[in-house]
């Protein structure tokens, strides 16, 4: 080995042994609430129904002034002062988010740009699951030495992309944000991830038609489609076990966390995923789905920002947090509770 690769790799070694945790949390959710019987009659169903099959009792929609941007920097801003930073020292924005309604730029540099930020910025599309995929990668940023904060944005206005005539998906997609600050810490803040994709059942949750599609054929505005019980089934069924990797991966068990924030996809989905966890009685489980709706890649930070500010989590205690949906797109890690 010469001495340049040498200290290459010295470099390199040195460089991969810091660790990273969650310094900052924040959300937004839109001004206008949205109960359940504004949506009933156009979907032949009642309140009764929605409450029953998916927890729901009300949800955000979005309006003028709160564009993907606009939430993402009004969710971004009290995770910054939490943190202790300011925009300028953030040396990463990473927004996760399908609902952008550019395919370019991405909207993560608009983010930086309004919050003072002149790092790497860019999105990823990982529907439900962005956000979890979102902070592993900040954490390995961090951890690598390639930045010392980077911004994790869940942002998503799903009442763009909703047909509110379709009975399967008009009650639950809603609009907000989530953000967390990601930092370089002295101890382990963030778990090894487990993540994965089933893209065989790309189908069961989708735009209904492609951008292509849309212009050639003049087919409107798309929205997103969903075969529900097929993705009942394969998060009831599938995503308990990832979960379970995530706490193997953590080397900790169930009765050692102090919450549990899944996405908020169906309440019924949430409480079979605990019971098939086997988590204790009194543990805090996330159900912010009840108020704030299926909010997609904001859904898991919202839900946590909400528990954090209420006090029901304390600082300092580990957090299970696991996001799924299109792709079949799946990511989980144990988390620090800021």
């Amino acid at each position: 080995m010469t001495p340049t690769s040498k200290g290459f790799a010295d470099r390199l070694t040195a460089s991969t042994t810091g660790h990273s945790r969650i310094s900052g949390i924040g959300g937004y959710r839109p001004r206008r609430v949205v109960p359940n019987s504004e949506i009933v009659d156009r979907i032949d169903s009642s309140d009764e129904w929605i409450r029953e099959r998916s927890g729901i009792i009300e949800r955000r929609w979005a309006g003028e002034g709160e564009s993907v941007i606009d939430m993402s920097v009004f969710a971004a801003t009290p995770a910054l002062e939490m943190a202790g930073i300011s925009g300028a020292d953030v040396d990463a924005v990473i927004v996760a988010t399908v609902s952008w309604p550019y395919q370019t730029p991405a909207a993560a540099p608009l983010v930086a740009e309004r919050l003072g930020s002149k790092g790497a910025a860019f999105d990823i599309s990982a529907a439900c699951a962005g956000y979890c995929h979102g902070i592993n990668l900040a954490s390995d940023m961090v951890r690598t030495g390639s930045a010392a904060h980077v911004l994790v944005v869940g942002v998503e206005r799903l009442s763009d992309f909703t047909s509110k005539d379709d009975r399967g998906t008009a009650f639950i997609f809603a609009d907000g944000a989530g953000a967390a600050v990601v930092s370089a810490s002295d101890t382990p803040g963030i778990g090894p991830t487990v993540w994965g994709s089933d893209g065989a059942q790309w189908e069961v949750i989708s735009q209904t038609d492609s951008w292509i599609d849309v212009h050639e054929k003049d087919l409107g505005w798309p929205h997103i489609g969903m075969a529900g019980q097929t993705v009942f089934r394969w998060a009831v069924w599938g995503m308990a076990p990832v979960a379970q990797k995530a706490l193997d991966a953590a080397g900790i068990t169930a009765d050692q966390l102090d919450a549990f924030i899944p996405h908020q996809a169906n309440v019924r989905i949430v409480d079979a995923m605990a019971k098939q966890l086997k988590l204790p009685a009194d543990l805090p489980i996330a159900r912010d789905i009840a108020y704030t709706g299926n909010t997609s890649a904001a859904s898991i930070p919202l839900a946590m920002e909400r528990m954090v500010r209420h006090g029901e989590i304390p600082s300092g205690g580990l957090a299970l947090q696991i996001g799924f949906g299109a792709g079949l797109s799946y990511a989980a890690q144990v988390v620090v509770i800021p």
